[in-house]
């Protein structure tokens, strides 16, 4: 699985383009009421004071994530995400479960490949017991031998099912055509060669580079007051080291399309993975690319892509596109199942599709009912505290303005049809990266073939990167 597992809050979502619609958080516009807060420490949060219930949420993140593994260890950052819970200070991993248990605070961490991030959520009663369990988990983890060789089991477990699953390998090799040698094509949960090396020094490594204050943006929705919250960053955060010690990581753009690589694999169901590069967010198209690329793939039901290649042919059981964006790259990415006698009409009606908005772009029609919907799921898309404090963490990852609810609608409209037909050929003129795994069946061995003129990606052997049977 890729992105938001592997990519994060880098995938766009309506819920992080819409304003939330929390009643008691909310001023006179619908909008939250967002406070910049700084510590006596100097550590900075975004809140909304929000008594509807009583209760805190908090969503942080340090830069640095998968990134920031070592080149023949990657993985690392995702085993420390398992075990920060797992174990602190002087509780051990019993000890530390029934503490989170009895007050019934949920504490939790997932690596992206530009962030660590992690989630606390807790009775506004229990905030001290929460936010101190967490002090210990970010400075002062265990790494207890038999809390390491557990969590290590688990993830090689994973990785041993995604080592025969069609999705997971269509997506691993996506991204090592796309990026190459360069830390993003490496999977942030590691693989079935690298976990086994991962060594108890390199846990403590990662924490050392990547957990510091300079990089920490925060986000705190719920029932407690202001000088309440600074408070609890300084006890929770004061004590981490001041600077990041992170490796520095290259700009890149995702390989250029059209190219095509086909997997052989023993299983009913062909995955079609689909991409190429993007618009980054701070891109003055982004915007347009954004509403364009909804009316293509991103719109459920309704999307191009959907009513043309499911509910017109018939020929995939689902279809689907989005846009990911990280701090060094961008991408569109895409992703469809169907019948193995099916996969090379499935890919080439969806072709036909991305050729077809490229060179012609949106209708009127299409970009005023866009407008409309993402106007309008604003109201109704962000309605509880966890999803409010992940957008404005969100919001402060990308570099957007603390007001930014307050200019989301004006940004929307202020796309022309001429900026969507612009953002159409920008995101898809040069045509589609494309992975197929599914059974070698005739139709997908005639139909998978590089365009003329183009010549094997790395790791392709004719484009055909050998059989792969699912074990039991």
């Amino acid at each position: 699985m890729i992105y938001p597992i592997l990519l994060g809050g880098a995938s766009l979502s309506l819920a992080m383009l819409a304003s939330p619609n929390s009643v008691a958080a909310a001023g006179s516009l619908g909008r939250p009421r967002i406070k910049r807060l700084v510590s006596s420490c100097g550590i900075e949060a975004w809140f909304v004071q929000d008594s509807t219930v009583p209760l805190i949420t908090m969503e942080y993140a340090f830069t640095g994530g998968a990134t920031q593994d070592p080149a023949q260890k990657p993985g690392v950052g995702h085993m420390v995400s398992g075990l920060l819970k797992e174990g602190s200070g002087d509780f051990d991993f019993k000890t530390f479960h029934q503490r989170l248990d009895r007050r019934a605070i949920e504490l939790g961490f997932h690596v992206t490949p530009d962030h660590f991030r992690g989630a606390l959520r807790t009775l506004h009663d229990n905030a001290d017991e929460a936010f101190e369990l967490l002090r210990t988990a970010l400075t002062s983890p265990r790494f207890d031998s038999a809390d390491v060789e557990r969590t290590r089991a688990s993830v090689l477990a994973r990785l041993r099912h995604a080592s025969t699953d069609p999705s997971s390998l269509a997506h691993r090799k996506f991204l090592e055509v796309a990026f190459g040698d360069h830390p993003y094509a490496r999977p942030a949960e590691g693989s079935l060669e690298s976990v086994p090396k991962i060594e108890v020094a390199d846990l403590k490594g990662y924490v050392r580079r990547v957990i510091a204050k300079d990089t920490l943006k925060i986000a705190v929705v719920g029932d407690v007051d202001p000088a309440v919250v600074c408070k609890l960053l300084d006890k929770t955060f004061g004590s981490l080291p001041s600077n990041a010690e992170a490796m520095p990581v290259a700009e890149v753009i995702a390989a250029k399309p059209p190219q095509r690589v086909f997997i052989r694999c023993d299983v009913p169901q062909t995955v079609v993975t689909f991409g190429g590069p993007a618009v980054r967010r701070s891109e003055p198209d982004f915007m347009a690319a954004y509403i364009v690329n909804h009316i293509l793939g991103g719109a459920g039901l309704t999307s191009r892509l959907f009513r043309e290649v499911r509910e017109k042919r018939g020929l995939a059981y689902f279809v689907r596109e989005h846009l990911v964006w990280l701090d060094h790259s961008a991408m569109f990415l895409g992703s469809s199942g169907t019948c193995a006698n099916r996969a090379g009409e499935t890919v080439e009606e969806i072709e036909k599709q991305v050729r077809h908005i490229a060179e012609k772009g949106p209708t009127q029609q299409e970009l005023d009912d866009a407008k409309s919907y993402l106007k309008g799921s604003q109201q109704v898309a962000l309605n509880t505290s966890s999803k409010l404090a992940r957008t404005l963490l969100q919001n402060q990852l990308d570099k957007l303005p603390i007001d930014y609810f307050e200019k989301q609608n004006a940004a929307v409209d202020a796309v022309t049809l001429e900026d969507a037909k612009r953002a159409a050929q920008r995101l898809w003129g040069e045509g589609l990266l494309t992975v197929i795994v599914g059974r070698s069946s005739k139709d997908a061995a005639e139909r998978t073939t590089m365009p003329s003129g183009t010549t094997p990606p790395p790791g392709a052997d004719q484009l055909d990167a050998g059989p792969t049977t699912p074990r039991n």
